[in-house]
């Protein structure tokens, strides 16, 4: 298993902290408008890698953030003349919503910031008292001066970053660049009492307080937007290391690229902001998964409506082969090993999440299928079938109703069975994990297999 690391900027072997287990977070939105495709491209990419990785065996505790209180959510209150806590729950809802949508449902556990602020306080405390952090009128702030290896996954100095530095002048702090642990309470905003008086958290210390009380100071891997490289999560880094002196906060960073819009980055003011609910629309959720998985996930993505159109022929081209194993009574055997087709995906997949290849091979596969189908046997059939089952376990690219769910898992329980009795052992636990990816749990019990 080899990814690429944005703290080291090269691909790395993956080695887990503890044998068999993979903690990984990833930076979850702020609840405060709605989500676009930027939004959809990391959360889907993230879902696809968190199944992938326990297609493998691995237990993943996949935890995500919800920044629910912000400068961004007072704001859009005001605008809404309702509350913040109004605002947060009405677009997390809709978050939960558009995540259900996109088969987005690998996230462990979502975590709002506001739930954690005894330990955001706890995690400040200790960064007074080591002395990397200072109380002034209006908050209190870390000092990065003191943390020598500020800049590091960003592949910037600490003399780049301090000379680089243009933010408007705030007398209250020591330097430009210090950046804001707690915000001291302003008129008409929500607050916590704290050592510091009442205020709120700031952004950056949200996610270590949540991090640390469910992982501890360190753990696998942290993903999220490229754009949050810096300074959010070279913050990140300060203020946990700073806290534990340990070498890593994260031992593994990834990082999505950024969406443009028909060659242009895709911002509000250029209006050509597109949400996920827009695509939704006129295209299905297996469509958008398909366009947004089938590149290089650390590549600029320039987003069109001539990607999301062959996204769409791709997709029905591999659903309605899906399809047509349902139906085959033949006798023949395939020309093609499902075995060593599903081993290669997963060669490519380990490549750094290449799964651009998988679903090349996918095509391929199709395109065989589509040459022999009519004569194929049912056994044959049901082989064939694991693949796109494989495939679709962290894809999500096959249509519910693509084929009856009860048919498929009994066929492929059949096959298993078949496989068990050859001593086929590696393709039947094959079959297992495969139904484990879709949610589906198999029990053998003395000649009987259940499923559930």
């Amino acid at each position: 298993m080899r990814m690429y690391n944005t703290l080291t900027r090269g691909i790395e072997e993956f080695t887990e902290m503890h044998k068999g287990r993979i903690n990984m977070f990833v930076c979850g939105p702020t609840v405060q408008d709605h989500f676009h495709i930027g939004h959809a491209r990391t959360y889907i990419f993230f879902d696809a890698v968190a199944k992938f990785l326990r297609s493998l065996g691995y237990s993943v505790f996949y935890l995500q953030n919800i920044t629910d209180i912000d400068d961004k959510i007072i704001n859009r209150a005001r605008e809404m003349n309702i509350e913040p806590h109004e605002v947060a729950e009405i677009y997390f809802r809709e978050f939960l919503e558009d995540m259900s949508a996109l088969k987005v449902n690998s996230v462990n556990y979502f975590a709002k910031s506001t739930l954690y602020i005894q330990e955001i306080i706890s995690q400040i405390n200790r960064l007074i008292e080591g002395g990397y952090a200072y109380e002034t009128a209006d908050g209190v702030y870390f000092e990065v001066k003191k943390f020598s290896d500020y800049g590091q996954l960003s592949n910037q100095s600490l003399d780049q970053i301090i000379h680089g530095y243009r933010v408007a002048v705030n007398e209250n702090k020591r330097n430009p660049e210090d950046f804001v642990l707690w915000k001291k309470r302003k008129p008409g905003e929500p607050y916590w009492d704290s050592p510091w008086g009442p205020g709120r958290p700031g952004w950056h210390i949200e996610d270590t307080a949540i991090t640390e009380t469910y992982f501890g100071p360190e753990y696998d891997i942290h993903g999220g937007g490229s754009d949050l490289i810096f300074p959010h999560h070279e913050a990140e880094i300060a203020q946990m290391r700073a806290i534990s002196g340990k070498k890593y906060l994260s031992h593994y960073w990834i990082h999505t690229g950024m969406i443009n819009v028909n060659n242009e980055k895709m911002s509000k003011s250029l209006k050509n902001f597109i949400t996920i609910r827009e695509v939704l629309k006129e295209y299905r959720p297996e469509d958008l998964r398909y366009a947004l998985l089938n590149a290089n996930y650390r590549t600029q993505l320039d987003f069109s409506k001539e990607l999301l159109e062959e996204s769409r022929k791709q997709v029905e081209y591999l659903n309605s082969t899906f399809r047509k194993l349902a139906g085959v009574s033949g006798s023949s055997n395939l020309s093609v090993d499902p075995s060593s087709i599903i081993n290669r995906m997963v060669n490519e997949a380990s490549d750094d999440f290449d799964f651009r290849s998988v679903f090349r091979d996918l095509l391929d596969f199709a395109g065989d299928l589509n040459r022999e189908i009519d004569n194929l046997s049912r056994s044959s059939a049901q082989d064939a079938m694991r693949v796109f089952m494989w495939v679709d376990g962290f894809a999500g690219i096959l249509f519910p109703e693509s084929a009856t769910l009860t048919g498929i898992v009994n066929d492929l329980i059949e096959f298993r069975k078949r496989l068990r009795a050859e001593r086929k052992f590696q393709e039947a636990d094959q079959i297992r994990n495969i139904l484990t990816g879709n949610g589906i749990h198999i029990e053998d019990t003395g000649e009987k297999t259940i499923w559930w």
